[in-house]
């Protein structure tokens, strides 16, 4: 299992929800993303994205205008 940290801060939508899907797909399962972004729609889309996906979001939590995610992979 690996852990890898995704700086998206800056990048508006759709490009946190895209680049995340494709970090996703070079993991393996049971491997970590932790994804970091400003853009406040990624708040809708990035959850939306692992519906699609199957992945388990882990944890999210919000501090000032950062938003981080902590998805694991299935």
């Amino acid at each position: 299992m690996t852990e890898k940290t995704l700086n998206l801060r800056g990048l508006k939508c759709p490009l946190p929800a895209l680049r995340t899907k494709k970090a996703l797909g070079t993991m393996i399962v049971g491997d970590i993303l932790i994804v970091e972004c400003t853009d406040p729609l990624a708040g809708v889309d990035i959850p939306n994205l692992l519906n699609q996906t199957g992945d388990t979001l882990e944890d999210s939590r919000k501090e000032k205008k950062l938003l981080t995610f902590r998805i694991r992979k299935k």
